[in-house]
């Protein structure tokens, strides 16, 4: 009985994870800027796979972690809080291509590049945009379809008595809009009139509208590791903070995007 728990809160055990996942990181990062020095893709490749072994490695003891009961109140509470920081760091990170989006649209550069221009044109000359009301808005549909239907399999869980089979169908629609969504952004990309380079239009457009991109691709991963896991039997009405983090995460992307559809697409173009 001496080492019997008396706490709500969850000790550790001694973990390799986190210094490879540094070790990987700082391969990645390095390897990117040999790539760009063109030295070749290969260490960024061998680091990108080394932290996605130790993400996949490192949840998968949080959800068996979970599964074993070490997840109280206390400790679920730490977690929401920790994923609610995360968030708000990814609502800041967005915001920094916002404030250049608009600040090079309120205030454009001269050809030169050199100093504001007086009567200065948003988008440059040159620049043919993006219809908003034609992929744009079939996109955002498609996306908001998604958030409909992941919230719909998060109410068949804590409100429909577990519903199981509302919660299969609602990740499967979910996942399956999110994969579509991804294809005709890439379609988008693919027949866009303008570069990433030479015009801050471009950079501004696909440093933000890209980067969310990135955000659904790994929003829709997490939402398949849900489907996983409801296959597997995990999550109750009570116990379900992965499936939870997932919908909130998945509503964010949501949100960014109609600020994108709304500033870059519509007032932007």
């Amino acid at each position: 009985m001496a080492h019997a728990k008396n706490h709500d809160y969850h000790i550790l055990n001694p973990s390799i994870w986190p210094f490879l996942g540094s070790v990987a990181g700082f391969i990645m990062l390095f390897g990117a800027v040999m790539w760009m020095h063109d030295n070749g893709p290969w260490m960024f490749l061998i680091g990108f796979v080394g932290v996605l072994y130790v993400m996949f490695g490192w949840w998968s003891e949080t959800v068996a972690e979970n599964q074993v009961g070490d997840h109280t109140p206390v400790v679920l509470i730490g977690l929401r809080y920790g994923f609610i920081l995360f968030i708000m760091s990814e609502v800041m990170f967005f915001f920094a291509w916002f404030w250049s989006f608009f600040k090079h649209a309120m205030y454009p550069m001269d050809p030169d590049g050199n100093s504001p221009a007086i009567d200065g044109v948003w988008p440059p000359v040159g620049i043919e945009t993006f219809d908003p009301w034609h992929l744009p808005l079939i996109n955002t549909l498609i996306l908001l379809c998604s958030g409909c239907a992941a919230t719909w399999a998060h109410h068949a869980l804590t409100h429909d008595n577990n519903n199981r089979k509302d919660i299969k169908s609602g990740l499967v629609i979910a996942i399956i809009l999110g994969l579509i969504f991804t294809v005709f952004q890439a379609y988008e990309y693919s027949h866009a009139a303008f570069g990433f380079s030479g015009n801050i239009y471009g950079a501004n457009f696909f440093m933000a509208t890209g980067f969310h991109g990135f955000h659904v691709v790994v929003g829709t991963i997490f939402l398949f590791i849900c489907y996983l896991r409801v296959l597997r039997g995990h999550f109750t009405p009570t116990n379900h903070l992965g499936f939870e983090a997932a919908a909130w995460y998945w509503h964010f992307v949501d949100v960014v995007w109609l600020f994108l559809f709304a500033a870059v697409y519509v007032w932007g173009g």
